[in-house]
């Protein structure tokens, strides 16, 4: 069965368009509640990450899940009142807290009415990490110029590779996995409090990596067939370019998902943001670079009137 990508292409825009508007909207809501388009993490704020756990050794400690409202009378009463707080674990034995910047006798005061109200807690599970605020903003600021480096370094590859219409149309294809992306996670961060750390720039990057691979295939088989048979349109070497390539990109893109949801079901805490927004990401590459990026490429043949094929770049352009 042939898929027919030029065809049906207003179904796969209007998917992608759908995701990143209610993308759009999420941040919008966020940046109003919260000042940022997303819930960042004690990396980019900086302050103190207070996660402890229940010692369940202790009798009767682990009878019940940790009362956030309990957690947070406590924070309320060591003014602390607008701290983030939330439930760590299936089995709702842990918390993780972020809070200001604390000193060590304000941690154990915080730990010490903690254990009084709440119950009492394993020293050896507990996490303290302390951020400043200008490391913070240095973590972020380094992580968006790496992310705007590589769309730079990615457009001027492809464009001497191939032609400036490929180029731009991949990079189309990437904004569209990160916004994607960082959409769901907004959706994520409003409905679910889930924050996004360091880890989720290094997931950008990683992304991008993935979908201009993608991407650079179908290419890659769109001039071959062009050298080959010069004159078709390219509505039909576009199609039969993404349907030579689609086992390859499912069989790529379904073996690494497989191993981005073991880390995620089975990997620590900490990594689970980090192999979500890979398993969103990696998913969204391989569907951009079979219905964005092929699909707008043969849109701009059909405006600016290249649709035979021979015309728009030579037999001479293939690699061997």
């Amino acid at each position: 069965m042939k898929l027919q990508v030029i065809r049906q292409r207003a179904i796969w825009w209007t998917i992608s368009a759908t995701i990143i508007i209610a993308g759009i909207i999420a941040m919008l809501i966020s940046w109003k509640q919260i000042g940022a388009p997303l819930r960042p993490s004690l990396d980019f704020v900086g302050g103190t990450r207070l996660q402890i756990e229940l010692d369940c050794t202790q009798p009767n400690n682990c009878d019940k899940p940790i009362n956030l409202d309990a957690v947070r009378s406590v924070l309320d009463a060591q003014g602390l009142g607008g701290s983030s707080v939330q439930i760590v674990g299936s089995e709702q034995r842990a918390v993780s807290i972020r809070t200001v910047t604390l000193d060590v006798d304000q941690r154990s005061k915080l730990q010490a009415a903690l254990s009084e109200k709440v119950g009492k807690f394993n020293p050896k599970t507990t996490q303290i990490d302390t951020v400043g605020p200008t490391l913070g903003k240095q973590l972020f600021s380094s992580g968006l110029l790496a992310l705007i480096v590589s769309f730079a370094g990615i457009a001027i590859y492809l464009s001497f590779r191939f032609q400036l219409d490929y180029a731009a149309f991949a990079i189309v294809a990437l904004l569209h996995d990160v916004l994607i992306t960082v959409g769901i996670f907004s959706i994520l961060g409003l409905v679910l409090n889930m924050e996004v750390d360091s880890l989720f720039i290094v997931a950008l990057l990683t992304i991008v990596g993935f979908s201009v691979n993608d991407t650079v295939v179908i290419y890659d088989r769109v001039r071959e067939t062009i050298a080959l048979n010069p004159g078709r349109h390219i509505d039909d070497v576009i199609d039969d370019a993404v349907n030579q390539t689609l086992t390859r990109s499912i069989n790529t893109t379904l073996t690494v998902l497989l191993t981005l949801l073991s880390l995620f079901f089975f990997g620590g805490e900490t990594l689970k943001t980090f192999a979500l927004a890979l398993i969103i990401g990696f998913t969204m590459g391989a569907y951009s670079s079979i219905f964005i990026a092929s699909t707008l490429l043969a849109l701009w043949r059909e405006r600016t009137g290249n649709t035979i094929s021979g015309s728009a770049e030579p037999v001479n352009s293939i690699e061997p």
